[in-house]
């Protein structure tokens, strides 16, 4: 209790104390790979495209933190994902329409004169995964063709996925799937292993995950489109983008320029090659035109 308090406060000071104005660019990010790697992806093409300082604040934490972080200017920018700012800080209904979503955190967050730039070009909305020699022995390419497998699937699933609104439920609702027995809830971390090992059968991931740019294992499509869009995109304070031109121009460079394969790679190169952040951050930028 005492360590939960010290870190809500330190958060609070950390959100009331650095908002003054300055000259540079201070970027952040959430507390995960993928957003540690955006956040320094962006940093970096902010110092190689202008003359701004920049001020790294990455691994902040969840949603919530990095969304207030924004608005009180504790931090100017970070990459965030149209259905979790839908959803976790709007407070709206899923929609699946991708083009539909990112006009509604549009409008919701000019409430506090935040821009949404153009998606980065990928969407890490949740992949259900099967090892590609079962996929090949049972010829599976969809989830429509892995519901009419005649065993029920042992699946794996993230603590979350059981409560959310575009999780377990409505899923086998959608498709008609056949679980045996509850689901074994897991680590996210621990997920691919399980599937290694024969633990489960499907599991409950991420498009962009690391492990998916191996061979060894099978995104099936969600051939009747059930989970909605989280596309990634960079939002920017406003008054922030005014301050200098340079800005925005060289983070809308950015835009339509990572796919979900080169994010995956990414995030491969770090979490499982033990690849620096930094590192693999200059590689892909010295890739960009």
């Amino acid at each position: 209790m005492v360590r939960a308090t010290v870190a809500i406060l330190s958060a609070a000071l950390f959100l009331t104390c650095c908002s003054g104005k300055r000259s540079g660019v201070v970027v952040g990010s959430k507390n995960f790979t993928e957003q540690v790697l955006l956040g320094e992806i962006i940093a970096q093409q902010i110092e190689r495209r202008t003359s701004l300082p920049v001020e790294r604040k990455l691994n902040l934490g969840g949603t919530l933190l990095a969304h207030q972080a924004l608005k009180s200017g504790g931090i100017d920018l970070y990459p965030e994902y149209t259905g979790t700012a839908l959803t976790a800080v709007l407070k709206q209904t899923l929609q699946r329409d991708a083009s539909a979503v990112l006009r509604q955190v549009r409008d919701g967050y000019a409430q506090w004169h935040l821009k949404w730039l153009d998606p980065l070009g990928f969407d890490n909305t949740f992949a259900m995964v099967v090892r590609t020699d079962l996929a090949r022995q049972s010829g599976l390419q969809t989830l429509s063709s892995s519901a009419k497998r005649p065993e029920p699937w042992k699946l794996g699933v993230g603590y979350e996925f059981v409560q959310r609104p575009d999780g377990l439920a409505g899923l086998v609702k959608t498709y008609g799937l056949r679980v045996a027995g509850d689901p074994v809830m897991m680590d996210l971390g621990l997920l691919y292993p399980a599937l290694t090992a024969g633990r489960i059968e499907m599991g409950a991931g991420s498009m962009t995950d690391g492990p998916l740019a191996r061979p060894e294992f099978t995104v099936l499509t969600d051939d009747q489109h059930y989970f909605p869009p989280y596309e990634c995109a960079i939002v920017v304070r406003e008054d922030v983008l005014a301050r200098d031109a340079a800005l925005e121009k060289s983070l809308a460079e950015l835009s339509g320029r990572i796919t979900a394969a080169e994010m995956r790679r990414m995030n491969a190169a770090v979490d499982l090659e033990h690849h620096s952040v930094a590192d693999v951050a200059r590689d892909f930028l010295t890739r960009v035109p």
